[in-house]
């Protein structure tokens, strides 16, 4: 180091504090950054023990305030550095209505630092005076928030409290449409010497403004959508909250692939606020394969297409392509939107479907066609569907004889869904009810009923015990059973049935023959009645990993007394970035026999 800048350096360490105290008062904070930074000091941080404080609030304000001091633990001993950390002190229990507090300062053996605060009395709120000025003053909603300010005469001055109401009275009035909301008089006096506070609110609510008309950027195409999606109509009060609710119900209604709402105030004819509505339409076709794997079907594909766009009254079209060695088919739906674009719809759905499972004997050829409407009420998790369906099935039952039956059934079903996560689900709950009805008389070649119910319930405890209790019942009636087609009927095992069987395994069965072979053999044939129940717990032992342990009971059957078949097993699941992949194996137990088997799932239970 230079010479002249070591002797500085030594006059400035030796004699700072009396000078500085002697010059002027008013240098201190620039003489202190000065100091700090000519000083070769090691700071390091101070461990601070504060005493007779009980608020916890008040005790982390305490050491956030001396957390941010620059000083050793060896400048403690000078006064003027336990000035600063008294003043500093008295600075932090300001804002709780403390301001004639007392501190001491101790610094023990090891260099620990112990605060001893003496509170004394607080500030009492004395007079609190609020006004509204503008049309607030006759919106009941407005003047019960405006009068929901918590200090009352007699209260401990709390400033936080004040300062976060002057805050949230101000987003409050915006997020409501007093745009030009503003505080005309505010004011917090202090009156130490009789230990006083007097608050002062006045409000300028300004008017409030309207919902105007809906500006649209980009493709007007959707503009008959959007206007049916918006659930605000020109000329209503201005509400936020109205046009978050806009803005997710254009984000769900799968037309866009970008689309926001917002208010343009700038640009208010008088009090009507224009919406500005910018979007990006979805491509006119978009493609999806998907590829899977599972221990009932194999390796399966599935190939999507849609068309989200047919024309400017938002009807769109799709259609699906699964393929798998059991099971094929095609379906197309064509959707017709009503008042609520992504609740309320008409739909029409054809398909073919050709099945053939090894351990049934059963083929059969499915052609339908049905109309659905579907509706689900705002901010309910049950959807209504009315529908009416025509069924053609030609099946055989491993013999050479087909047999093809014809069904016109209306039918009904409620479904209820909800869920944390699309993906990796933690919490869901599933409920799902269905009827249809055919008759003989009215285009159907038997008369039948078929009702069934199904349930699901996943809970997580803590994040590692997760519990899944899955239910299901059925029932069929039906003049002559022997012309049910095989697709409606029922069938118990299979990964998302009683695990331990193969898929359709658990039913009914009869003797049937191969026709290329010849020979005879037992197969499942499909029930009447359907119950099965299942209780899951997994434990996640790592990140993305759980192990699982499990049972399964109930049958499928044509006589409720039959003894029931049930399974046990265990398995992990592994959460992949794609998708929960589980893997169990599992032990069954039937009337007839026990089995062994693999299951293997990828993707999420719902």
């Amino acid at each position: 180091m230079p010479p002249h800048l070591s002797s500085f350096y030594i006059i400035t360490y030796t004699h700072t504090i009396s000078w500085c105290r002697s010059v002027c008062s008013l240098a201190k904070p620039i003489f202190l950054s000065a100091f700090l930074i000519l000083l070769p000091l090691n700071v390091y941080a101070i461990s601070y023990s504060i005493k007779g404080v009980k608020q916890d609030a008040i005790k982390d304000n305490i050491r956030l305030h001396l957390n941010n001091l620059d000083v050793e633990t060896a400048l403690l001993d000078d006064p003027f550095w336990q000035d600063e950390v008294k003043s500093t002190i008295s600075t932090a229990v300001e804002p709780f209505g403390y301001y004639n507090s007392d501190a001491d300062i101790t610094i023990d053996g090891n260099d620990k630092v112990i605060v001893t605060v003496t509170l004394n009395s607080p500030l009492i709120v004395a007079n609190v005076t609020r006004e509204i000025i503008g049309k607030g003053r006759d919106d009941p909603a407005f003047r019960q928030r405006f009068n929901g300010f918590s200090l009352k005469q007699g209260d401990v001055l709390h400033q936080p409290t004040y300062t976060s109401f002057k805050s949230s009275m101000f987003n409050y009035a915006l997020s409501h449409g007093y745009f030009d909301f503003h505080w005309q008089a505010t004011r917090l006096d202090l009156v130490r010497e009789n230990k006083e506070a007097n608050i002062l609110l006045i409000a300028q609510s300004g008017p409030q403004y309207q919902f105007g008309p809906l500006i649209f950027v980009g493709e007007d195409k959707a503009k008959d959508i959007i206007q049916r999606l918006a659930p605000f109509s020109e000329g209503e009060p201005y509400s936020s909250a109205a046009l978050t609710d806009f803005n997710r119900k254009l984000n769900q209604s799968g037309y866009f692939n970008r689309v926001i709402a917002r208010p343009v105030v700038s640009e208010a004819e008088g009090l009507l606020v224009p919406i500005e509505v910018s979007l990006a339409h979805r491509p006119k076709d978009a493609f999806n394969v998907s590829v899977g794997a599972a221990t009932d079907t194999g390796p399966r594909v599935r190939l999507g297409w849609e068309r989200p766009w047919v024309n400017d009254k938002g009807h769109s079209v799709s259609a699906d392509i699964f393929i798998s060695a059991p099971e094929q088919s095609i379906t197309a739906d064509y959707r017709i939107p009503r008042r609520n674009i992504t609740r309320d719809y008409v739909s029409i759905e054809a398909g073919y479907q050709f099945i053939d499972y090894t351990n049934t004997s059963i083929e059969s050829e499915t052609l339908s066609l049905s109309a659905h409407r579907y509706w689900q009420y705002d901010e309910s998790p049950w959807q209504h569907d009315f529908s009416i369906t025509y069924l053609q099935e030609t099946y055989n039952e491993g013999d050479e004889i087909d047999t093809t039956t014809s069904l016109i059934m209306p039918g009904y079903a409620i479904n209820y869904l909800e869920k944390d996560n699309d993906l990796l689900i933690n919490f869901a709950r599933y409920f799902k009810f269905s009827t249809q009805v055919g008759r003989d008389n009215a285009g159907s070649d038997i008369n039948i009923v078929k009702s069934f119910a199904e349930s699901m319930f996943i809970h997580t405890l803590n994040e590692n015990h997760r519990f899944t209790v899955r239910a299901e019942i059925g029932a069929i009636k039906a003049n002559d059973f022997s012309q049910v087609p095989t697709s409606i009927r029922f069938y118990a095992g299979g990964d998302q049935s009683i695990r331990g069987f193969e898929y359709r395994d658990i039913s009914p069965k009869d003797e049937v023959t191969d026709p290329e072979t010849g020979e005879a053999s037992i197969e499942s044939i499909g029930g009447k009645y359907l119950a099965t129940a299942s209780v899951e717990y997994a434990y996640r032992v790592a990140e993305n990993w759980r192990v699982a342990a499990f049972t399964d009971a109930g049958t499928a059957t044509n006589d409720t007394s039959t003894s029931l078949t049930y399974s046990v097993g265990s398995g992990f699941h592994w959460l992949s970035p794609i998708g929960p992949v589980r893997v169990y194996v599992a032990r069954g137990f039937s009337p007839d026999e026990t089995t062994w088997r693999l299951h293997l799932m990828l993707g999420p239970e719902l």
